[in-house]
């Protein structure tokens, strides 16, 4: 608090200046390098932890795995905005300060920093580099590097990284290998998250536009891997670095086994299967629990050469299914988008594409702990939600249910419930098509992706339910490429929207979720969503000092979102479905994160 704004207390402040200054020294006592840091508390490993309690710390290196995927890329920089990457590149070709344990909700240990230090208020945090660190090339990494990164990262980088950066005062180096983050906002994330970003090697980039960069220049990186060899759009190759600086470190040991990592492409799902099928792929993750049931019994698995392995999580579901765009103004009508999912049959859909065994998403936090509970929200929830409570949509508060069908193809129920909603907002059956007042119909554009056929059969079915109720919708297929392009230009009306979410959610949501975001080209605020009642959700989020207020503040932000109506959503894998060969092995114990990021290749190894 400033004497020159509130001059009233000067007297009162020059008399604390003694306990004010003694405050200040315990602080700054309290404040000393740490081998991990923790959202709340201490991070679950002591400093002398030897490996990760998830890994098998005694797993043998050799061997190699492939995977596929469906589309093609175009840049092998994952920093940029511009161009299409292999989206398991920036997490296995480069690394950052800290690495994060999926075994904890939010805790990072010691990777490229051998340190971290910050202030029990978590307004400055400071890195101290690991001097064995060094880039593929031989060369260390130094504190210069580190700036030089952050500062591109949030200047011209892909938007993901810009609104951290915008939180940084100060970057400053303080000794030969460290470096400190002073912040100009209160947010207690930011101590972790500026352990997180991925640091490249400055002298590469002299003289030449990292925003434009794609296949012609690779990104030097520190981590295990380096790209050995690629053909745009067909295969990336990485191969384990032998000379690899971290190899003895306690967060890298068990991890990283396997000698090559191969990323196969398809033009569509139906393809990458039949490839799996042939043995071209080692690896298949599958996201269809009917098909999973039902079309993995080709002779390797009845032999025993491929291997189905149900890997269980405690994550949200996240949200998938079909987003509408509140920029078309016919979707800015909240009874419109309500009218939507009363028309999507779910039950149906499901039993036809799943036989029915998938659950259904019923919120975006849910099957965890941070989802909002059934019926009205309990006192913690409601006394955060309150302040909005005259702009906050029918059910925030009170409680909000998907509609449920009666399973048949007809859906006479929901439809009819639909139509009203659609007459409340102006619209009307007449002479077989829906219509307004001015007789205009009522139609839009579902832009899809060509090689997603499980979403083109859910749309088939959806539109058929649609057509019921006088709505011919347009479908547009189209490649990964116009399908990139035109959703990061939020140039569409409805189209498959899948956003995973965290046990420990942060700033990343205001690039979910916020007004900026929803105006920001490439952001993943696809459903141009705009509410003060969400972003005042998180930022409660990310200052909670204890789990209790935290989880609170999320439960109350599933609500906002969830009532939002934003989303049409479908079906959630309580468990993953991964096929491999019988040589790709996995440890007993599996991370709280299951079958996410760090798992499948990370921990994995193979065997004969």
């Amino acid at each position: 608090m400033s004497i020159h704004r509130f001059p009233r207390i000067a007297k009162t402040t020059r008399a604390l200046a003694p306990f004010l200054a003694a405050m200040l020294a315990a602080t700054i006592a309290q404040a000393e390098p740490e081998h991990g840091i923790a959202m709340y508390g201490d991070p679950a490993n002591p400093p002398d932890f030897v490996s990760l309690p998830f890994v098998n710390a005694d797993a043998p290196k050799g061997g190699r795995i492939v995977q596929g995927e469906v589309g093609g890329f175009d840049s092998l920089n994952p920093f940029i905005l511009k161009g299409r990457v292999p989206w398991q590149l920036q997490f296995l070709a480069f690394e950052s300060l800290l690495g994060r344990s999926y075994d904890e909700p939010f805790t990072l240990y010691g990777l490229l920093a051998e340190s971290v230090e910050t202030d029990p208020a978590r307004t400055w945090v400071e890195f101290t580099l690991n001097p064995a660190a060094k880039f593929s090339d031989g060369s260390p990494v130094t504190v210069e590097d580190v700036m030089w990164s952050y500062e591109t990262l949030g200047t011209v980088g892909h938007p993901r990284y810009l609104g951290t950066w915008s939180k940084v005062a100060k970057m400053e180096q303080t000794g030969a290998r460290s470096v400190k983050f002073t912040f100009n906002v209160a947010d207690r994330e930011l101590a972790l998250i500026m352990g997180m970003r991925p640091i490249l090697k400055k002298s590469q980039w002299q003289g030449k536009d990292f925003a434009a960069s794609g296949i012609d220049d690779i990104p030097i990186g520190s981590a295990p891997y380096v790209i050995a060899d690629f053909d745009p759009g067909r295969f990336v190759q990485l191969k384990r670095n032998p000379d690899y600086w971290g190899a003895d470190l306690p967060f890298r040991k068990g991890t990283n086994n396997l000698d090559e990592i191969r990323m196969e492409f398809f033009g569509d799902a139906t393809a990458m299967f039949e490839a799996f099928k042939a043995g071209l792929l080692t690896t298949m993750r599958e996201t269809n629990a009917e098909k999973w049931r039902t079309q993995y019994d080709f002779p390797a698995v009845r032999s025993g050469d491929v291997v189905k392995s149900e890997i269980p999580h405690q994550r949200p579901t996240g949200i998938s299914g079909l987003v509408m765009n509140t920029r078309n103004p016919v979707f800015a009508d909240w009874r419109v988008r309500e009218a939507m999912i009363h028309a999507f049959n779910f039950e149906f859909i499901n039993q036809t594409l799943n036989g029915g065994v998938n659950p259904r998403i019923t919120s975006y936090f849910g099957n965890s702990v941070l989802g909002m509970v059934p019926g009205p929200a309990p006192a913690p929830v409601a006394d955060l939600l309150q302040p909005f409570a005259d702009d906050l949509l029918p059910g925030a508060i009170s409680g909000y249910t998907l509609p449920q069908g009666d399973g048949s193809e007809r859906n006479r129920k929901n439809l009819a419930a639909a139509l009203d909603l659609l007459e409340q907002a102006g619209w009307t059956v007449q002479g077989g098509t829906l219509k307004n007042a001015n007789a205009t119909p009522f139609t839009f554009e579902i832009v899809l992706n060509q090689g997603d056929t499980q979403t083109q059969q859910i749309v088939d079915l959806y539109t058929a339910s649609l057509n019921r109720i006088g709505i011919n919708p347009t479908i547009t297929a189209i490649d990964a490429a116009q399908y990139k392009e035109r959703t990061q230009s939020f140039d569409f009306d409805m189209a498959y929207y899948t956003r995973g979410l965290s046990l420990s959610p942060g700033n990343e949501q205001m690039l979910y979720w916020s007004a900026q975001s929803a105006d920001t080209p490439g952001s993943r605020n696809w459903m141009g969503m705009k509410s003060p009642a969400a972003e005042t959700m998180i930022d409660t989020m990310l200052n909670a000092t204890d789990r209790d207020d935290f989880v609170a503040a999320t439960r109350a932000l599933d609500r906002v979102l969830t009532s939002g109506r934003y989303v049409i959503p479908i079906w959630h894998n309580p468990v993953s479905y991964i096929a491999h060969a019988k040589s790709l092995k996995y440890p007993e114990t599996i991370p709280a994160y299951g079958d996410w990021q760090g798992f499948q290749p990370d921990i994995w190894w193979y065997e004969n």
